[in-house]
């Protein structure tokens, strides 16, 4: 079960987030612009990381480039 050991297992990539404007979710709470993030990890559509508030969210690729 790899979503319980999240917050202790080295990140696979680091991305840095591009925009926070979501269409149906509020994002721009818990992701800044321009703040690098470590990705514990990916699907096809998502991408896993730690974020503002400490804790492990899935998001959208579209808001992310690579780092």
């Amino acid at each position: 079960m790899i979503h319980q050991e999240w917050n202790t297992r080295p990140a696979q990539k680091k991305v840095v987030c591009v925009h926070d404007k979501a269409e149906k979710y509020v994002v721009n709470t818990v992701l800044t612009v321009g703040k690098t993030y470590e990705v514990q990890n990916e699907t096809e559509e998502f991408i896993f990381i730690i974020d503002n508030t400490g804790k492990v969210g899935g998001f959208y690729k579209d808001y992310f480039k690579d780092a």
